[in-house]
């Protein structure tokens, strides 16, 4: 049986998660903030993202670890580089960015940013047991992954079925150490 492809999975996902109901996607992201509080030790520098659209994560995760005392950095984005980096003060200093995202407004940092922190929270389509991430394909967090703390804990975030027994692999492809998902928390991920 050959093995589906990147595009076939993120295919199937996507309209997996287009199916799920406000109801769903809240009692999920409430779940996540509540794994999320304990992920990173108060005063620390904490990446994660503003999720669009159906991705699991909510503004109030990223209020809950702002609230716990952590320096929460947000991705900017540009086409074909590595993420640069703001700071997360409060949805009130969102502003709508390329891709459909939405940014803050304050000041920019360089990409090797990410070194400073001890968790990045990662968006994902998917990750298997062995840490192989399915993002959207526009390679954003492969070419800045590589930048971050070998110590720091890379989490991709993902709903309890997008935690699967494997998916393909590039070269490029940057693993994750850990899966966040809203039944399951926090679960290592096999190298």
């Amino acid at each position: 049986m050959q093995a589906r492809s990147k595009a076939v999975w993120r295919t199937s996902i996507l309209a997996a998660r287009r199916s799920r109901s406000d109801a769903q996607r809240r009692v999920e992201n409430d779940a996540l903030t509540a794994s999320a509080r304990v992920l990173a030790a108060s005063g620390t520098t904490v990446c994660a993202y503003v999720p669009v659209g159906s991705e699991p994560g909510s503004l109030t995760l990223l209020d809950a670890l702002r609230d716990a005392g952590n320096r929460v950095l947000v991705p900017l984005t540009s086409t074909d580089s590595a993420l640069e980096w703001a700071e997360y003060t409060g949805e009130d200093d969102l502003v709508t960015a390329d891709f459909g995202l939405r940014e803050p407004r304050g000041p920019v940092l360089a990409p090797e940013t990410v070194l400073q922190a001890s968790v990045v929270l990662v968006p994902a389509l998917a990750v298997d047991r062995r840490g192989v991430r399915l993002g959207r394909g526009a390679g954003f967090y492969d070419r800045t992954l590589h930048l971050a703390d070998p110590a720091a804990r890379l989490i991709a975030v993902v709903r309890d079925e997008e935690l699967v027994d494997e998916l393909p692999e590039d070269p490029h492809d940057i693993r994750m150490t850990h899966a966040l998902t809203p039944g399951g928390g926090l679960t290592a991920l096999a190298e």
